[in-house]
C-alpha cells in the first residue's frame, strides 16, 4: 500500500485523471459509436444509451480533464501543496466509481447517488487552498465548478424521472459551462505558452474586460440552456453568440504570431480555440434562423472545441509538469490534427451521410489513442527535474 500512495502517478492531479479522462475518452466514444452501428447489442444503462452518452462526456470525460488541471494549476496559483497521497486516491476513486456504477446491477437511485459526489468534493479541495490564500481573483473558477454539479444534479433527476428535455437542459448548460471554463483558462494560458513557447518578450497585461464579458455571457448561455430556452430561436441571444464570437476572434487576433505554426503545441492550442468562435457564430445562425441543427453548433463546441483544447492542453502540461522537453512526438502532433478532424467531420459530414458520425469517432479515438500510447509512460513515471511548476 506504501508504493501505492508513493507511486508518481499519485503524485499530483494532472497524473492520475489525464490517464484516466484520456482513456475514458476512447472508451466511451468507441462504446457510443458501435452502439449507434447497431454493433453493441444487449442490455442498456439506466436511462438509455443516449443518457448515459450526453450524461458522461460532460461529467466523466471532461470533467476529469478540469479536475486534473486545476489540482495542478490551484497548488501554483495559491503557493499550496496539491493534493497527492491518499486523498488523491479517494477522490480519483469517487470518480472511477460514478463511471463503473452504470454497469454495476444496483437500484437506479443509487447508482444516480454514485455520481453526485466527485464535482462538490473537488470544489471542497479548491475553495480550500482558494480562500486560504485570498485568491479571489478565481474565486469565477470555483464557481463554474459548482454550477457543473448543479447541472449534474439536473441531468441525473432527468434520467431518473425519465424526462428527457430536463436532461438535455442540464446537460447543454454544463457543455457551454465548460465552454465558458475554456474561454477563461485559454485567455490565461494559450498567451503565455506562445510567448514561453516562441521566447517573446512579455507583453503587456490584456484588457480584462474582455474576459470579463465572455464568462458573463458564457454564464448566461448556460442560464438559457438550464431555464429551457434553448427550442425556441431568439434574436436576444442570437446578438450575445456574435458579441462572443467577435470576442473570440479579437482575441485569435491579439494572440496570432507567425512563429507559432512551426510549433505543435501552440497550433495545436490556437485551432482548437478557434472552435469556440465557431461553435458561438454557429449558435447565433441557429437563433437567426440560418442554420437548421442547432446539434452542429454544439458538437462544434463539444468535439472541435472541448476536445482539441483538452487533447492540446493535457500534451502541452503533461511535458511541462513532470520536466520533459516541449517537443511531442510524431505520434501526438498527427493526434492533434486527428481531434480536429473529428470535429469538422462532426460538423460538416454528418449532415449529409450517417458514416459521418462513425468517421468523427474513430479521428477521436485515435487522436486519444495516440495520447495514451505516447504519455502513459510519462505520466507514470517521475519527474526528470525537481521544480517544474511553472513550465
Amino acid at each position: 500500500m506504501r508504493k501505492l500512495v508513493a507511486a508518481p502517478v499519485f503524485s499530483l492531479g494532472f497524473r492520475p485523471f489525464f490517464l484516466a479522462g484520456a482513456m475514458f475518452a476512447v472508451l466511451a466514444v468507441a462504446i457510443w459509436a458501435l452502439w449507434l452501428y447497431g454493433r453493441l447489442p444487449g442490455a442498456q444503462p439506466v436511462g438509455g444509451m443516449l443518457a448515459w452518452h450526453r450524461h458522461e462526456m460532460p461529467f466523466g470525460f471532461a470533467v476529469a480533464i478540469i479536475a486534473g488541471f486545476l489540482l495542478t494549476a490551484v497548488p501554483n496559483w495559491t503557493g499550496r501543496p496539491g493534493l497527492n497521497g491518499w486523498p488523491l486516491i479517494g477522490l480519483m476513486f469517487v470518480w472511477l466509481l460514478a463511471r463503473l456504477a452504470w454497469l454495476m446491477p444496483i437500484p437506479c437511485g443509487f447508482l444516480l447517488l454514485l455520481q453526485l459526489p466527485f464535482l462538490p468534493l473537488l470544489a471542497a479541495v479548491l475553495g480550500r487552498d482558494l480562500v486560504a490564500a485570498g485568491k479571489r481573483d478565481n474565486y469565477p473558477i470555483l464557481l463554474m465548478v459548482m454550477l457543473l454539479a448543479g447541472c449534474q444534479a439536473m441531468t441525473l433527476w432527468g434520467i431518473a424521472t425519465d424526462d428527457v428535455g430536463l436532461q438535455r437542459r442540464g446537460v447543454l448548460a454544463a457543455l457551454w459551462l465548460v465552454g465558458a471554463l475554456m474561454s477563461v483558462i485559454g485567455g490565461r494560458v494559450i498567451p503565455f505558452f506562445i510567448q514561453r513557447g516562441l521566447n517573446r518578450p512579455a507583453q503587456p497585461a490584456a484588457n480584462p474586460w474582455p474576459t470579463r464579458i465572455l464568462l458573463v455571457s458564457g454564464l448566461l448561455v448556460a442560464l438559457t440552456f438550464a431555464l429551457g430556452m434553448k427550442d425556441v430561436p431568439r434574436l436576444w441571444l442570437a446578438a450575445l453568440f456574435v458579441l462572443m464570437g467577435v470576442l473570440h476572434l479579437l482575441r485569435l487576433w491579439r494572440w496570432h504570431d507567425r512563429g507559432m505554426w512551426r510549433v505543435p503545441l501552440l497550433w495545436s492550442l490556437y485551432l482548437s480555440y478557434v472552435w469556440l468562435a465557431v461553435a458561438a457564430f454557429a449558435m447565433a445562425s441557429w437563433h437567426a434562423g440560418w442554420m437548421q441543427q442547432q446539434s452542429l453548433a454544439t458538437h462544434s463546441l463539444a468535439v472541435g472545441g472541448v476536445g482539441g483544447l483538452i487533447l492540446a492542453m493535457i500534451a502541452r502540461v503533461s511535458l511541462g509538469h513532470t520536466g520533459r522537453a516541449l517537443q511531442p512526438s510524431k505520434a501526438i502532433v498527427v493526434g492533434f490534427a486527428l481531434v480536429l478532424m473529428a470535429g469538422l467531420s462532426r460538423v460538416l459530414l454528418v449532415p449529409f451521410s450517417g458514416f459521418g458520425l462513425g468517421v468523427s469517432a474513430l479521428l477521436w479515438c485515435s487522436a486519444f489513442g495516440l495520447f495514451l500510447l505516447r504519455y502513459t509512460g510519462i505520466l507514470c513515471r517521475s519527474e526528470l527535474a525537481r521544480d517544474v511548476r511553472q513550465r
